[in-house]
């Protein structure tokens, strides 16, 4: 069986994503595991249920909601403002003229999410909104994006007030599009949860877990692979299951169906590309 390799969550410059997919395989290789590289997957919530899946970046909302059977590999450590060890925030970004307010200040504004399945760009939000509604609802709209790049442009462009943007895709677009981060300032965190875990089949075998696991520990660990990780602002590995997960999980529990950002709860323009897209 073909086995399949992607990292399509962070795909900022996809030159480094690149490198680090070939810094991969061949320690996958010297593991004794032959990947291949499946290139950008159009569905990902079909992908990351593949039989064959090898190795993939997930988010953490799909993995506890959507993805039952999926086994957990891992979390990468990221080097950017809002992250510690594996864990991981989002900044809520607002143009520079709302800099110093607070979150409780954008009531009847409207708000940008990339999509409804997204744990950094919308459910973290609403966690976030949950003691601040009136009448079930705080913004005036809700304007789904596609995408954390096509947030920023929205707030940009005024064509909405606030929008939640997962800390280390703030870092990288800093460091490779800074145009998107102009005008925008950042007035708080949303709360500190597991990153993007890092997914295989449910059928992969024990064995091949710990190869994979190892692969991932030398990535972060040897000398040879340090320009590269840093180029993606990773710092480490933690070998992870789905019960570090939990944390996601009680958060999404808690969510009333009608929550203050629900997309049931506005007048909500839909996505014109695949969700989690940075």
């Amino acid at each position: 069986m073909t086995q399949l390799l992607s990292l399509p969550m962070y795909d900022v410059q996809p030159a480094d994503t690149r490198l680090l997919v070939a810094a991969l395989r061949q320690l996958l290789a010297q593991e004794g595991v032959d990947a291949w590289h499946y290139a950008e997957p159009d569905d990902r919530l079909a992908h990351w249920q593949d039989p064959a899946l090898l190795l993939s970046q997930a988010c953490g909302y799909p993995l506890c909601a959507l993805l039952p059977d999926v086994q957990v590999v891992g979390t990468f450590h990221y080097d950017a403002e809002g992250c510690s060890g594996l864990r991981y925030r989002s900044r809520l970004v607002v143009r520079q003229a709302d800099a110093g307010k607070r979150l409780a200040d954008f009531r009847g504004r409207r708000a940008v999410c990339n999509s409804e399945d997204s744990l950094s760009g919308f459910h973290t939000l609403r966690a976030e909104l949950a003691p601040l509604p009136e009448n079930g609802r705080f913004f005036s709209s809700l304007l789904f994006s596609g995408g954390h790049r096509q947030s920023l442009l929205a707030l940009q462009g005024n064509a909405a007030d606030l929008a939640a943007i997962d800390a280390v895709s703030w870092a990288l677009f800093s460091r490779h599009h800074p145009a998107l981060l102009q005008g925008l300032t950042t007035i708080g965190y949303t709360a500190a949860l597991p990153g993007l875990p890092l997914i295989t089949a449910s059928g992969t075998s024990a064995a091949t877990l710990q190869q994979l696991r190892r692969a991932l520990t030398r990535l972060v660990s040897e000398p040879q692979w340090r320009e590269i990780c840093a180029r993606l602002l990773i710092s480490g590995f933690t070998a992870t299951g789905r019960e570090d997960y939990q944390p996601v999980s009680a958060l999404i529990a808690q969510l009333p169906l009608a929550a203050p950002a629900s997309a049931a709860a506005y007048p909500a323009d839909r996505p014109s590309s695949s969700p989690h897209a940075p």
